[in-house]
C-alpha cells in the first residue's frame, strides 16, 4: 500500500491547535499519557496470549522502553504489547473527532482556567495527542501481535497526517516525538534529560504494574569499564518504577497523590478524585481493593455505549479493563481496582456473571460505596454536595433495581424542596421538620424547578406551610412509583388522589363542607357528563386557594410525564382519564355554577366547561387534544368582552 495523506476534521484541527498552543499548565503529563496507553497494551496482550493460545506473540519479556537522543532531540516511547492493525491506526489515531467534537471544543472555550480545561481534555480522552504539546511532529510506528505487516503514522499537527505500511516493524507500539526546541518560560523543559524522564516517571507512573525501562547513561570520555563483566552489567537498562501495587501496600505508605496518579491512569481523567476507598477482605476469600468517587461527570455517562465497571486482577495479573459484574450500573461511574486472590486467571464474562466470589464482593463494594457517601454527607458535606450535583441522578437509578440497598440509597439521596430555594435537603432532614399532625411525605414531579412551584396543586400546601419535595430528573418519576415509605411516613404526590389536608375538622367545618357540595353537586355532575370524554370526574378541591382549578390523577394512575417517557422508549400504556378539581371560592367556578343553575341549556356554558379544563391543563403544563378549539374559544369570549 502507498502513503496515504489524510486531513483532520475542521474540529480535530481546532482542538490540536488548542493542544499545541499550551493549553495545560503542566506539560510534563504528555509523558503520562504515553506511558499510560503503552501499560493498556501490554495489559490486552498478555489477556489476549492467555484466551487465544494459537495468537503468535513474544509475551516472554513484556515491558516499556524509553529511549532518547539530545542530538537529535526525540523522544520514543516504546511498547512490546498488542499493537494496533492498519484500520485500527486510522481509527483510533487517525482522528480525534467522534460524537460530541464540537460540544467538547465548546465547552473548552469557555473553561476559565486551565484545571477545568485540563479536566475536559481528560473526560474527552485525547490523551495521545498531548504530545503535540512539546513535539514539531509525532511518529507511531505500530504491529499488531499475530500479523506480520505493521503501519507508520506520522503528523506535525498542521492538519494532516500520513498513513503507511512498514513492513519490520517489531511487536507492539512506538511513538517518537521530535521535541520542540527547551523554553523554561513556556514549561517546555529538557525532555531528552534522564532526570527529567526519571522524575516525570517516579510522580505520575511509578505504580504501573510493567517495568518502565531506559538504557544506562553513557559512560564519560576517558570511562572503561574494567572488564567484559562490568561492561556487560553497565549495559543493562536501568527500571525506573517501583511497580508496587498501591492497593496492596498499607495507607501510610501511600501519599494521596500517588492514589490520584493511579485514578487518573485507570480513568484518563485529568482531575483528582473527590474520594479514595481502600478495602481489604481476609479469611476464606481474599481480595483487595481501591476505588475512586469521581469529581466531575463524564461526559458520556448517560450514553448507551458508555463504558462501565471496575479493574479486575487476580494475584496482580490483570484480568478485565471493565468488570461489569463487580458493581451495579447505577455505580458506572465509580473507578478502580478489585484484586482477588482466588479465581481464576482466565475467567470469562460469563462465568463472572455466576461466580459466588464475585457477587459476594459485588454487595460488600456496594455497601462500602454507599457507606462512604454516607460518611461523607456527614463529614465532608462540600465534597457530598459536588458528588450528588455529578451523580445525583445516577444514583437514584439504584432505586429501581437495588431493593436490597434501597433504604440505604434513601439515606444518601437529596432532593430540593420549598424549604430552602439553594440547599436540597435528605429525607431525614424532611421528616425532622415535618409539621405536628403531618402525617406523609408530600412531593411533585416535574420538568423544572419554576413549573412545580407555579404549579395550581401547590397552593394549598404552600398556604399550610407543609414542605414538598421537587423532583425535576427524569429518573424521579419513575421510583417514586415504586418506594412507598420512608421511616414509616408515605411518599405522596401532591397531583394526585385527594389532598386531604384536613385531618381534624371541626363540627361547623364539616357542616359548611357538606353544604359546598350540597350548593356544588348541579354543576359537578353536569360538567362531568360534558366533559366525559376528556375527565373521569369533576369535583371540588382541598388544594386549590388562587386558581380556579387543577387537573390530578387518581391515585394509583400513571402520570403523564411518565407515560410520555414509555412512549418515548416505544412503550405504549392505556389511556387513562384524569380527575378535574374546580376551587368552590374562585369567582369564576361560582359563577358558572350560578349561570348553570339559571340556564341549565345554554349552549354557551359548555365553551366555557372546557374552557376550565383546557386552562387547568395548560396550568400545569399539558397539553390540549384540540388547541385549535380551545384558541377558538378563547377568541369568541374575548371578541364578547370588548
Amino acid at each position: 500500500m502507498p502513503t496515504e495523506t489524510f486531513e483532520f476534521q475542521v474540529e480535530a484541527r481546532q482542538l490540536l491547535q488548542m493542544m499545541i498552543h499550551s493549553i495545560y499548565s503542566n506539560k510534563d503529563v504528555f509523558l503520562r499519557e504515553l506511558i499510560s496507553n503503552a501499560s493498556d497494551a501490554l495489559d490486552k496482550l498478555r489477556l489476549e496470549a492467555l484466551r487465544d493460545e494459537s495468537l503468535d506473540a513474544d509475551v516472554s519479556d513484556l515491558h516499556i522502553a524509553i529511549e532518547t537522543d539530545g542530538e537529535a532531540r526525540t523522544l520514543t516511547v516504546r511498547d512490546n504489547g498488542i499493537g494496533m492493525s492498519h484500520d485500527e491506526v486510522v481509527q483510533l489515531i487517525g482522528t480525534i473527532a467522534n460524537s460530541g467534537t464540537a460540544k467538547f471544543l465548546q465547552e473548552l472555550k469557555q473553561a476559565k482556567d486551565a484545571a477545568t480545561a485540563e479536566g475536559l481534555i481528560g473526560q474527552f480522552g485525547v490523551g495521545f495527542y498531548a504530545a503535540f504539546m512539546v513535539a514539531d511532529e509525532v511518529t507511531l510506528v505500530t504491529r499488531r501481535a499475530g500479523q506480520s505487516e505493521g503501519t507508520r503514522w506520522s503528523s506535525t499537527g498542521e492538519g494532516t497526517y500520513t498513513v503507511e505500511p512498514v513492513e519490520d516493524a517489531p511487536q507492539g507500539t512506538a511513538v517518537t516525538l521530535r521535541l520542540k526546541p527547551v523554553d523554561q518560560e513556556d514549561q517546555l523543559f529538557d525532555y531528552t534529560s534522564r532526570w527529567k524522564i526519571k522524575e516525570i516517571v517516579k510522580r505520575y507512573s511509578d505504580f504501573i504494574t510493567w517495568p518502565v525501562r531506559m538504557a544506562p547513561e553513557a559512560p564519560a570520555d576517558g570511562e572503561r569499564a574494567e572488564d567484559a563483566e562490568e561492561g556487560e552489567a553497565a549495559a543493562e537498562p536501568e527500571t525506573l518504577n517501583s511497580m508496587k501495587a498501591l492497593w496492596a501496600r498499607s495507607r501510610d505508605e501511600v501519599s494521596d497523590e500517588e492514589y490520584h496518579e493511579l485514578y487518573k491512569h485507570i480513568s484518563h481523567d485529568w482531575s483528582d478524585p473527590l474520594e479514595t476507598l481502600r478495602m481489604q477482605a481476609e479469611g476464606t476469600f481474599e481480595y483487595q481493593a481501591l476505588l475512586f468517587l469521581p469529581s466531575r461527570a463524564p461526559q458520556d455517562l448517560f450514553a448507551r455505549e458508555h463504558r462501565r465497571g471496575v479493574q479486575l486482577y487476580v494475584k496482580r495479573v490483570f484480568i478485565m479493563d471493565y468488570c461489569e459484574a463487580l458493581l451495579p450500573e447505577y455505580l458506572r461511574f465509580v473507578k478502580g481496582v478489585v484484586d482477588a486472590q482466588d479465581l481464576s486467571l482466565n475467567v470469562s464474562r460469563e462465568i463472572l456473571q455466576q461466580d459466588r466470589q464475585i457477587q459476594l464482593m459485588h454487595r460488600r463494594l456496594v455497601k462500602k460505596v454507599l457507606s462512604t457517601i454516607k460518611e461523607m454527607m456527614a463529614q465532608r458535606p462540600e465534597n457530598y454536595a459536588t458528588f450528588w450535583g455529578e451523580f445525583g441522578r445516577v444514583v437514584k437509578e439504584g432505586l429501581l433495581s437495588d431493593h436490597e440497598n434501597r433504604d440505604a440509597i434513601l439515606r444518601v439521596a437529596s432532593f430540593p424542596t420549598t424549604h430552602d430555594q439553594e440547599k436540597p435537603a435528605t429525607l431525614q432532614q424532611y421528616v425532622e421538620r415535618m409539621k405536628e399532625g403531618q402525617e406523609h411525605i408530600y412531593f411533585m414531579t416535574g420538568e423544572s424547578r419554576t413549573a412545580i412551584e407555579n404549579s395550581p396543586h401547590m397552593e394549598a400546601f404552600r398556604d399550610k406551610g407543609y414542605e414538598v419535595l421537587l423532583l425535576t430528573d427524569p429518573v424521579d418519576e419513575v421510583w417514586v412509583e415504586t418506594v412507598p415509605e420512608f421511616d414509616g411516613k408515605e411518599l405522596r404526590s401532591i397531583a394526585k388522589g385527594e389532598a386531604d389536608l384536613a385531618k381534624e375538622e371541626s363540627e361547623e367545618d364539616k357542616a359548611e363542607r357538606a353544604k359546598r357540595q350540597e350548593d356544588f353537586a348541579g354543576l359537578l355532575s353536569w360538567m362531568t357528563e360534558r366533559l366525559g370524554d376528556e375527565v373521569k370526574e369533576v369535583r371540588l378541591s382541598s388544594r386549590l386557594t388562587v386558581s380556579p382549578a387543577c387537573v390530578v390523577s387518581d391515585t394509583d394512575d400513571v402520570t403523564p410525564a411518565l407515560r410520555n417517557m414509555y412512549r418515548a422508549m416505544g412503550q405504549e400504556l392505556p389511556e387513562a382519564k384524569r380527575i378535574l378539581e374546580l376551587n368552590p371560592g374562585h369567582p369564576l367556578v361560582e359563577g358558572l355554577r350560578k349561570a348553570q343553575a339559571e340556564r341549565p341549556d345554554d349552549a354557551d356554558l359548555a365553551g366555557t366547561a372546557e374552557l376550565l379544563h383546557g386552562m387547568a391543563l395548560l396550568a400545569e403544563g399539558g397539553e390540549l387534544s384540540d388547541p385549535a378549539r380551545f384558541t377558538k374559544l378563547v377568541a369568541e369570549r374575548l371578541e364578547r368582552a370588548l
